[in-house]
């Protein structure tokens, strides 16, 4: 199981801190400026348009692909010759149900999974790719179809800020809507807290799954949900159904613990089933921790994947 926590958070900035930040902009800027000055090498290096080559200018090319960095050293003009446009197109689909209005701190699990998602999309947006939105409950609030162009990253910003609570989570309609109008294979990640069953889940992400996209799923937690170290008897109520119960901590939290880790062990082994990339995130863990490792991960997960042999036919020849 993925430890929510980390030893290294003395060197990252405080999420109690930085969920002071009122403005979604301001508090990604705060974490992503500092993720990467700390790195010397960027964990998202593959993200990025990669060129495969250059070759000298002649009459009749774009001077927008021009390298005027190499022009002022060498006096020569030299052409970067893209791979593609847009290396990566990335849909980020978070839950703003009513379950995520919970939060023991400052600041909610939604206010996380936001600055999460803003600070993919920021990073996606800076690396030319194509970042696009999908806010839900039960149903799709808002969508924002992934693209690179300018004004982007603001249109997600903005409707981050502004999703309103919705009611219970339901995670067939997002995933279907991405599975039906996402034709282009491209990386889908879903920040929620999957406090919902998980026998949807399978079927939904396997559908995304078998149309060839890379998926990724932060589970986004309360350190409260995660420890339930409530000190007294006390009324609760699901956010959800609006059910109240009265339970004595001491006498529940063993039970509980058992029933969150066996959720927590089907979701994770749900996703391993179908090749996800899998994050469990308390949220008074530093964003920078959980982007770093997400990176790195995934890095590892597409390596892993190159040096994979391919099968070759008799006549030599890759199948």
């Amino acid at each position: 199981m993925p430890s929510p926590q980390s030893s290294s958070f003395g060197r990252h900035a405080d999420p109690a801190v930085l969920m002071r930040i009122r403005s979604l902009e301001l508090r990604v800027k705060a974490v992503m400026e500092g993720f990467f000055n700390g790195l010397h090498r960027s964990p998202f290096h593959g993200f990025s348009v990669e060129f495969s080559a250059y070759r000298q200018y002649t009459d009749g090319d774009d001077p927008r692909y021009l390298d005027w960095k190499v022009a002022a050293r060498s006096d020569r003009y030299y052409i970067k010759l893209y791979e593609d446009e847009t290396n990566l197109r990335c849909n980020l689909l978070v839950d703003n149900s009513r379950s995520m209005s919970f939060g023991s701190l400052d600041y909610t699990k939604a206010d996380y999974a936001k600055t999460l998602a803003a600070c993919l999309a920021w990073a996606l947006t800076q690396q030319r790719d194509a970042a696009g939105l999908i806010v839900f409950d039960e149903d799709v609030e808002d969508i924002i179809p992934a693209r690179f162009r300018h004004g982007q990253l603001r249109q997600i910003l903005m409707a981050l800020e502004k999703a309103e609570q919705g009611a219970s989570t339901d995670l067939t309609k997002p995933l279907e809507r991405v599975a039906g109008q996402v034709r282009k294979r491209g990386l889908v990640v879903l920040i929620s807290d999957l406090l919902a069953p998980v026998d949807g889940l399978e079927r939904n992400l396997g559908y995304l799954a078998a149309a060839g996209h890379e998926l990724v799923v932060f589970q986004i937690l309360d350190p409260q949900e995660l420890s339930f170290e409530f000190d007294a008897p006390a009324l609760f109520q699901d956010m959800e159904s609006g059910q109240e119960i009265y339970v004595d901590p001491g006498s529940a939290r063993k039970q509980y613990q058992e029933r969150l880790q066996k959720h927590l062990a089907l979701v994770q082994a749900t996703c391993e089933k179908l090749g996800a990339i899998y994050e469990l995130c308390a949220t008074d863990r530093p964003l920078e921790i959980a982007l770093s490792e997400f990176m790195l991960r995934r890095q590892k997960m597409k390596a892993g994947s190159a040096r994979i042999p391919q099968r070759r036919s008799p006549a030599g020849r890759s199948t």
